[in-house]
């Protein structure tokens, strides 16, 4: 079973100066990295805009198609591999949060609403007529990342921090309720839910640690993610039992074991039940 990678900003940076931010056109980008046609994950954030070109991306599992204004951004640890075309165009931008939150100081990366949470959906298109609102800061960022004049890193900082402001704008007018104040909740639960989720599968017990009622905590799921707790809950599960089916040499019993679930029946009936198919079946797919 073949093990997927994960990389960090070090793998596509060879600027000793800037090692925890690399920016380039997706032209170049693929002249030297063309291994990230194949599924891998990222411990840093990633940026990526497409600006001519088609084809397919996937991100944890789920298919988006790719067409000139797409713009996608992944957190740390989400898995994610694509089929482009010859005439593929656009950019990349991959940084750390520990770059970002060290400059910014009281403004956090993840304060932004695209990445409150990692259900929030990672792709946005910018219409023909929102394009000159967006591009320019990236024909900015190339052209800084290329010179080599003063302050540059607090330049290239900014203007990826105006490229935040113009997607945080996008992301509001397309999903309105990811701006509630509910975010808050929500990010603590995912918290939670990332140290427990392998133990604990009930929404009480998140309920109690985040010392709200779980009537209150399904009310906030489904305000701003359009689910139940249980099914925030179990969307986590399955991800992580994908991710393990794919990226782990484990056997199916050892999967279900880590995931906290001793009966391989039950195991693998919920499985099938969430997808559709067996985790037999799942694993095959991607052999």
């Amino acid at each position: 079973m073949k093990k997927y990678p994960v990389y960090s900003v070090q793998n596509f940076s060879c600027n000793d100066i800037h090692r925890d931010f690399y920016v380039n056109t997706f032209t170049e980008h693929l002249k030297s990295h063309s291994f990230v046609e194949e599924p891998h994950r990222h411990d840093s954030y990633l940026m990526v805009f497409f600006t001519n070109g088609s084809g397919q991306h996937e991100v944890d599992f789920d298919q988006f198609e790719i067409k000139r204004g797409s713009l996608f951004v992944l957190q740390p640890g989400q898995m994610h591999h694509w089929s482009l075309s010859e005439d593929i165009e656009g950019f990349v931008i991959i940084f750390s949060q520990e770059l970002y939150n060290l400059y910014f100081g009281q403004k956090k990366i993840n304060d932004y609403n695209f990445y409150h949470s990692i259900y929030n959906r990672p792709e946005m298109v910018f219409e023909e007529n929102e394009m000159p609102k967006i591009v320019p800061y990236f024909d900015l960022l190339i052209q800084e990342n290329n010179q080599n004049n003063k302050l540059q890193l607090d330049k290239m900082l900014n203007l990826l921090d105006c490229i935040h402001i113009e997607i945080s704008r996008k992301y509001s007018e397309t999903y309105s309720h990811q701006t509630h104040s509910y975010n808050i909740k929500i990010s603590a639960f995912e918290v939670l839910l990332e140290e427990y989720f392998k133990t604990q599968k009930l929404p009480s017990f998140y309920a109690e640690k985040l010392n709200i009622t779980l009537k209150h905590l399904n009310r906030i799921c489904n305000e701003i993610l359009q689910k139940t707790a249980t099914e925030v809950i179990m969307d986590r599960v399955i991800l992580e039992i994908k991710r393990m089916l794919i990226d782990k040499q484990l056997s199916i019993n050892e999967v279900a074991y880590a995931v906290g679930y001793e009966d391989y029946s039950y195991f693998s009936r919920l499985f099938k039940k969430q997808t559709g198919i067996s985790p037999t079946e799942f694993r095959n797919t991607f052999r």
